[in-house]
């Protein structure tokens, strides 16, 4: 899926290699600013700009309204650590070695796109949730920056005591301040929200929400009080986030800094319910994406259908900065610039299918053990490949189904079983899968009718295994030439590695991100 780097203009390039040889030469920089703004844990279609009414998204859908905005953007992994991977190297999760699992140790060898722009001239930095978790290593005795330094100091007294108290806006102008040489910045607002946990009924109590303005609640969920209540509260934080996006457009409005940056607004993993985020079905990876440059942008308003990988983000930035990818220092990238289908041109090239996988996200299986999937959208079909299908997707009952963050739907349905002996919402969101899955997710997005086994679809199937599995071999994925092992042998970066063995062992070891009511007493099989 690799295409020529497509360059914006020869003037771009001539800045740069001016500014790298002739430092002291005061020269003009009309080289793009770029505000990279991703929320923590939001799913496509939720913002107005997509038609969804229950969360009131205003500065997002400006972005899209004076920009585009994109239907079709997947992460290829959806989790925290291995989707920020693959947006700041520009390559898949299986192909960043420890980097395509959660919380690991960040490879050495892999260069971020904001490390080759500090190269060129940019100047830096992020706010709040950068590339994490996990442990970024060490240049020189010091922690690496793997996106710039962090503006994160100032702080206000947030609505929820379970929304982060960083003022996001607040230290984003203390880093535009910052800049004294007015260098093109590259900054990362990473937003807290809307990752677990939530104050619950705050969407009612403090967002003026009602219950009955969720027009649907997923099939996978039941539909009532608790869960309605969750997703509002969700909605609540997304809103959150994107007040701060406002004022930080704001900003930029009044130092007439608009007009020449590039906004980016998008999510890193869909939202932090059951059967969603941390897994691979198509509400997991498919997520919002809206881009703004008034300077640069062909016929704004328009809306791209065309698949867009996290992989393009890298390449993207590397293009409007003028700087090669062979000049960058950055390892091979697999993704493409999306500057042709901002400029609009005819002959862009986008894609029609996207890999997708994941490997160990958290803990919670013995011997640290991850639930590997590969798979593969098209705008008809999901395809999904579970190579250990007797393991349990959303990690073992016995130490909480640790990945699957704690709420109030996922109690509900834990306890749905419990109370009644078995539950439909329990196979879906935390039951044992097959080997393999297929969906038609043009008809069937939430991907509740599995038709692998249908001989009507056999033909597809095959076609569909056939594309995946020779994408993945291009991209040397280890899973696929049965080395796939590795994945697991790469250690957790966080003490509690080897988690499950130690519970079970009878250590008094816990996970601050599930309930302890999540964790089931009797042995399932």
């Amino acid at each position: 899926m690799k295409t020529n780097q497509i360059k914006i203009t020869i003037l771009f390039f001539v800045v740069a290699v001016n500014f790298i040889s002739c430092k002291q030469q005061k020269v003009t920089d009309e080289r793009p600013n770029i505000l990279f703004c991703i929320a923590d844990d939001q799913s496509f279609p939720h913002a107005g700009a997509y038609g969804c009414n229950w969360v009131k998204t205003p500065a997002f859908d400006r972005v899209a309204r004076e920009g585009v905005l994109f239907t079709n953007t997947y992460t290829p992994n959806a989790k925290c650590a291995p989707s920020r991977a693959c947006i700041i190297t520009g390559r898949n999760s299986w192909q960043l070695e420890e980097a395509a699992n959660h919380v690991p140790y960040f490879p050495v060898k892999f260069k971020t796109y904001a490390e080759a722009l500090t190269d060129v001239g940019y100047f830096i930095g992020y706010t709040a949730k950068g590339w994490a978790p996990g442990d970024p290593g060490e240049v020189d005795g010091k922690q690496r920056q793997l996106l710039g330094p962090s503006f994160s100091n100032i702080k206000l007294t947030p609505p929820t005591k379970s929304i982060s108290n960083v003022d996001y806006a607040a230290n984003f102008e203390k880093f535009l301040e910052a800049n004294k040489e007015g260098q093109p910045f590259c900054f990362w607002y990473g937003s807290h929200e809307p990752h677990r946990r939530y104050e619950f009924k705050t969407g009612v109590e403090l967002g003026g929400k009602n219950l009955d303005d969720v027009d649907h609640v997923f099939g996978f969920w039941p539909d009532n009080d608790t869960v309605r209540h969750d997703m509002l509260d969700y909605a609540f934080e997304i809103e959150h986030f994107d007040k701060h996006l406002n004022k930080m457009i704001g900003f930029l409005e009044e130092k007439g800094m608009l007009d020449n940056t590039i906004i980016v607004v998008t999510a890193d993993n869909g939202m932090p319910f059951p059967r969603i985020k941390g897994q691979e079905y198509e509400l997991s990876n498919h997520l919002p994406l809206a881009i703004m440059w008034p300077k640069g942008i062909k016929n704004p308003g328009r809306v791209i259908k065309d698949f867009v990988s996290f992989t393009d983000f890298a390449p993207t930035f590397l293009d409007v900065a003028g700087l090669l990818e062979s000049e960058s220092g950055m390892q091979k990238l697999e993704g493409n610039s999306l500057v042709p289908l901002l400029f609009d041109e005819t002959d862009a090239k986008g894609r029609d299918f996207m890999v997708i996988g994941k490997e160990r996200h958290d803990l919670g299986r013995p011997d640290d053990q991850g639930y590997p999937i590969r798979g593969i959208v098209t705008d008809e079909y999901l395809y999904l490949r579970n190579f250990h299908p007797e393991r349990w997707p959303a990690g073992n009952p016995e130490t909480g189904y640790m990945n699957c963050d704690g709420s109030p739907t996922k109690s509900w349905i834990l306890n749905d079983r419990r109370s009644n002996g078995k539950s439909k919402y329990w196979d879906l969101n935390f039951g044992k899968n097959p080997a393999e899955e297929l969906y038609k997710i043009s008809e069937d997005p939430e991907c509740l009718n599995n038709l692998v086994d249908n001989p009507e679809f056999e033909k597809i199937k095959a076609e569909l295994v056939e594309q995946m599995t020779s994408e993945l071999k291009a991209e040397g994925d280890p899973r696929i030439f049965g080395n796939g092992d590795i994945f697991d042998s790469y250690p957790y970066s966080e003490p509690s590695r080897n988690f499950y063995n130690r519970f079970m062992s009878g250590e008094d070891i816990k996970a601050g991100w599930i309930n302890q009511s999540d964790i089931e007493k009797e042995k399932l099989e």
